[in-house]
C-alpha cells in the first residue's frame, strides 16, 4: 500500500494500480486500500467505480467523512448532482464540524440553481473552516460561478 501511495504522489497512477494488485485479497476491502483505489479511479475518470467505492466506504467506515464526501463528488461528476446532494445531507448530522461537506453542498445547490441554499451552505463552510481559505477556494470553483460576484461579501 505504501508503494501505491508513493506512485500516486509521483503522479503515476498506473504503477500505483499495479502495486494495489499485489495486496492480498483479504486486505483489498480495507478502508485505507479503498480510499487509495478511489483516488486511482478518480484519476482515471472512472466515476461509476468511484461511486461504488464510496458506497463501500460509507458502509465500512461510517465514522469517516471520506466515503460520504467522495461518493457525492463522483455522483456530481456523473451529472447526478441532486443524488449527490441528497446522499450528502445526512453527513451534516454525522459530521457537524466538517466544513468540506457544507462546501460541497454549496456547490451542488448552486449547480441545481438553488442559490439561496448555496449561500447558506457556503456561509456554514466558512464558519466551520478557515473563512479566508474557503472564500479563496470558492472564488475559483466553477461550480460556484453563479455566486462569484458575491462570494467576497459573504
Amino acid at each position: 500500500m505504501s508503494a501505491a501511495v508513493g506512485w500516486i504522489e509521483l503522479g503515476n497512477w498506473r504503477e500505483a494500480e499495479e502495486e494495489l494488485k499485489k495486496i492480498a485479497p483479504a486486505w483489498r476491502t480495507h478502508t485505507n486500500v479503498l480510499e487509495i483505489r478511489w483516488v486511482l479511479c478518480g484519476k482515471a475518470g472512472d466515476w461509476e467505480r468511484c461511486v461504488e467505492i464510496g458506497h463501500e466506504l460509507v458502509k465500512a467506515e461510517a465514522e469517516s467523512s471520506f466515503g460520504w464526501v467522495h461518493r457525492s463528488f463522483a455522483l456530481h461528476e456523473l451529472k447526478r448532482t441532486q443524488e449527490a446532494a441528497d446522499l450528502l445531507i445526512p453527513a451534516t448530522i454525522l459530521f457537524p464540524k466538517e466544513w468540506l461537506i457544507r462546501y460541497n453542498l454549496a456547490c451542488y445547490s448552486c449547480q441545481l440553481g438553488n442559490h439561496p441554499e448555496a449561500r447558506k451552505w457556503l456561509k456554514a463552510a466558512m464558519r466551520l473552516g478557515d473563512a479566508k481559505q474557503v472564500k479563496l477556494m470558492a472564488s475559483n470553483d466553477p461550480d460556484l460561478e453563479p455566486l462569484r460576484a458575491e462570494i467576497e461579501g459573504l
